[in-house]
C-alpha cells in the first residue's frame, strides 16, 4: 500500500502549489468570484501564507500532488472549502481527493469549525467524490451572473439603505423566515459581508449581503415573499448603491428554496450561470481516520482532539430534499 503524506503548506511548496493552482477548482464563491482563486496573479495565492484565517494543506503520493485550501475565522461555526487542485477529471481516480477532504475536516475541527462546507457544481466529478466522503446536500443554488440594470433602480431606490448596528434585529428577523431553520447556521451570509436593506412600512422585507473585489460582486439577496412583485426594482436599486457592479460582473446566488426569484433574474436580464450543490460535513468529537482504499495517510497532528458540538446528524434531509422557509 502507498504512503501518502499530507501536511500543511510550507515555503518551500509554493512553487508547486502556484502549478497546481492553474487548474483548481473553486468551491467557495464569494472568495473566487471577487478576490479570484486561480492563476498567477490570483488575490488569494499572495495571502496563502500570511492569512491567519486560511488553511492549506499539500498531499503528496509517488508523483501525484493535491492541494486544498479552507477557510475558518476565528469564533466562526462554519470552515468553508476555498479550492482544491488540480481539478478531478472524469474517471480518475479520486483517492488522493477523498484523503485531503478528510485531512481538511480534521484539521478545520482542530481549529474549531462546526461544519466543513463546499459549494460544487452538480455536473462536476467531485460532487459524488464529496458525498463519498460524508458530505450531505443542504442547498441547491444557481449562479447567475449579468451587469447593473439601470432602468429598474428608480421606484425602490428611496427605500434603499445600508444596514446599521440598529438594523440587526430586523434583518435577524427576515433571515429567520426566509431561511428554513436547519439551514440558518450554514446558508446565512458571512458576518464579514457589507449589506444593504429594503424598507416597507417600517419594516425591513430585503436584505442583499454582497462582497466586492477586483474581479466582480458577489450578492446574496434575502427577499420576504410578499415584495415578489417589486423584485427586479428591489434588487436593481440595490446594486445601483454598491460602486464596482456598474463595470464589474454582477454574480447573484439563488437557492433552491428561493426559486421564486428565477423570474426576476431573467426580468433583470441575468443568465444562469452555474448550477451548484451546498454541500456539508459536521465535524464531531472523534474525526474518523480515513478509510479509503489503495492509500494510507500519515497527516501529522496524531490523535485528533474532540470538539464541544451541537449535535447534528450527517443525512440531514432524506434524498436531500429541502425544506420551506418558515412563515412570518
Amino acid at each position: 500500500m502507498t504512503a501518502c503524506e499530507i501536511h500543511a503548506l510550507k515555503f518551500s511548496d509554493l512553487p508547486l502549489i502556484l502549478r497546481l493552482k492553474q487548474d483548481a477548482i473553486l468551491l467557495h464563491n464569494e472568495l473566487g468570484l471577487t478576490e479570484g482563486a486561480g492563476g498567477q496573479g490570483s488575490a488569494l495565492l499572495s495571502s496563502v501564507v500570511f492569512r491567519r484565517s486560511l488553511h492549506t494543506l499539500l498531499a503528496t503520493v509517488e508523483q501525484q500532488n493535491v492541494v486544498g485550501q479552507f477557510r475558518h475565522r476565528g469564533g466562526e461555526a462554519n470552515a468553508r472549502i476555498v479550492y482544491l487542485a488540480p481539478t478531478l477529471e472524469a474517471g480518475e481516480d479520486d483517492s488522493m481527493w477523498l484523503h485531503m477532504l478528510d485531512a481538511m475536516a480534521v484539521q478545520a475541527g482542530k481549529s474549531g469549525a462546526h461544519e466543513l462546507v463546499g459549494e460544487v457544481e452538480i455536473s462536476h466529478r467531485l460532487f459524488e467524490t464529496m458525498r463519498r466522503a460524508g458530505y450531505a446536500v443542504y442547498s441547491r443554488q444557481v449562479i447567475w451572473r449579468g451587469a447593473l440594470n439601470a432602468g429598474f433602480d428608480a421606484p425602490a431606490a428611496a427605500a434603499i439603505s445600508m444596514e446599521t448596528a440598529a438594523d440587526e434585529a430586523g434583518i435577524a428577523a427576515l433571515l429567520g423566515c426566509t431561511i428554513p431553520r436547519i439551514m440558518q447556521p450554514v446558508l446565512g451570509p458571512a458576518p464579514d459581508m457589507q449589506g444593504l436593506v429594503y424598507r416597507a412600512d417600517g419594516r425591513i422585507e430585503a436584505y442583499l449581503a454582497y462582497s466586492e473585489g477586483k474581479h466582480g460582486v458577489y450578492v446574496m439577496p434575502y427577499l420576504h415573499p410578499e415584495v415578489l412583485s417589486q423584485a427586479p426594482e428591489i434588487i436593481a436599486a440595490a446594486l445601483g448603491r454598491i460602486a464596482r457592479a456598474r463595470k464589474l460582473p454582477v454574480y447573484i446566488c439563488v437557492r433552491g428554496y428561493q426559486g421564486w426569484l428565477e423570474n426576476a433574474m431573467l426580468d433583470l436580464n441575468f443568465a444562469p450561470w452555474r448550477e451548484q450543490a451546498v454541500m456539508v460535513k459536521h465535524l464531531t468529537a472523534g474525526v474518523r481516520q480515513a478509510s479509503f482504499s489503495r492509500l494510507m495517510v500519515s497527516a501529522a497532528g496524531g490523535k485528533k482532539p474532540a470538539t464541544n458540538l451541537r449535535a447534528a446528524s450527517l443525512s440531514i434531509y432524506p434524498n436531500d430534499k429541502e425544506q420551506e422557509p418558515a412563515k412570518r
